[in-house]
């Protein structure tokens, strides 16, 4: 049951990584539009952050197929989704950052803390943290 749980996770997490990649990708822009805020002077560095976005999509994708083998994949997002937001809360209490980028923390980050916290405690009980 929690290996289906797991692959459903981790596959509804790549599918929305690969289209919030393309989507900043195709349109830098459009993020800073919607939330109010200037627009940004170099989005190649948006869409570089896009391009990484996206490729953890993939990484997702391929960890749903046996998640207790490919557990590093989902480490290295999980530990992504919580580098991302210390590095909001960081630049954003030095005034370096408006607070209305924190709603990309919502959707790329904090909705996955919980399944993946889950996906990786059920790793280390059944492997404890074995590579196979």
């Amino acid at each position: 049951m929690k290996i289906k749980y797991q692959t459903a996770t981790l596959k509804i997490a790549a599918i929305y990584n690969l289209v919030w990649g393309a989507w900043v990708v195709l349109f830098p822009q459009q993020f800073f539009e919607l939330v109010g805020m200037e627009k940004i002077n170099h989005p190649m560095v948006w869409q570089g952050m896009g391009m990484v976005i996206g490729v953890y999509g993939l990484g997702y994708w391929w960890a749903s197929t046996d998640p207790h083998r490919h557990w590093p994949i989902v480490m290295v997002g999980f530990l992504g989704k919580i580098f991302g937001p210390i590095g909001f809360f960081f630049n954003y209490f030095q005034g370096k950052v408006p607070f209305e980028f924190i709603y990309t923390l919502i959707s790329n980050d904090f909705i996955w803390w919980i399944p993946f916290i889950l996906i990786l405690k059920d790793v280390h009980v059944k492997t404890h943290w074995k590579l196979s």
